[in-house]
């Protein structure tokens, strides 16, 4: 797996992160930040960030938990099932206001940017669970740098808060794909319909879809992973981006 670990500096400290690359091949490649999930940097989300990077794409990982230090990477079944490790999870995700996630947005742009081998001045941002909600709100504030981004199982992207990414999408100037989940309490319907009215009267190309599985659905170490669900996310991962970031 060619993997790369890197050090990002950011505004906070210094963000440990991966690159990939397509795998057997070398030269350059349009760039995509992936936004970890609630769960952190596992061996999952190397995986996965591997895949998307095989089909023609530099990918960015990196660990938005970074201001806590070092953490060993949870096992889902394990976290979800201890009230405390729950509890725990859930003080790490609160850690990411809307300023922190743009500001670490803004230093792996910079990264990227600097890179002799990503082609192009133009980002994808995908992001699951939480990194769904972030990578929409990188897409709302770096007005023309992304050309595409993707929000799989992203829980609370238009609630009624400041915050929320449905206030800024005026700022997109790519293309937004979203697909939600079924009975999904971080994505009810009330907010498909708040963010759908957002996007379309900014005048944002995109598409929100509820795809007949639980949130969690596209990360394979998840109980609630589905297969079907997950190469659905894929054929529209890779149509999104083949359609914007790689042209």
């Amino acid at each position: 797996m060619p993997r790369l670990e890197v050090s990002i500096t950011t505004r906070d400290g210094v963000c440990p992160a991966s690159v990939f690359t397509p795998e057997g091949s070398a030269g350059r490649w349009p760039a995509v930040i992936f936004f970890m999930d609630g769960l952190g940097i596992r061996p999952v989300m190397w995986e996965m960030g591997q895949r998307l990077a095989d089909h023609g794409y530099l990918v960015l990982l990196s660990d938005l938990y970074y201001r806590m230090g070092s953490y060993p990477p949870k096992v889902p079944a394990q976290v979800f099932a201890d009230p405390q490790l729950r509890q725990e999870l859930s003080k790490q995700v609160g850690t990411l206001n809307r300023d922190r996630k743009i500001s670490d947005a803004s230093a792996f742009i910079d990264f990227l940017s600097s890179r002799p081998d990503v082609k192009g001045n133009r980002l994808g941002a995908v992001g699951y669970c939480m990194g769904g909600n972030a990578a929409l709100m990188a897409a709302g504030a770096f007005l023309g740098r992304f050309a595409a981004a993707a929000s799989f199982h992203g829980g609370n992207l238009a609630v009624d808060q400041p915050e929320s990414p449905h206030h800024f999408v005026k700022k997109m100037s790519g293309r937004v794909y979203v697909a939600g989940a079924i009975e999904d309490a971080s994505f009810p319907d009330e907010q498909k319909q708040r963010l759908e009215k957002a996007l379309t009267d900014a005048g944002v190309n995109h598409l929100i879809e509820t795809y007949l599985a639980r949130h969690g659905f596209a990360v394979p170490d998840l109980p609630v992973f589905d297969l079907i669900a997950a190469e659905r996310h894929w054929e529209a991962l890779f149509k999104l981006f083949d359609e914007t970031v790689g042209r």
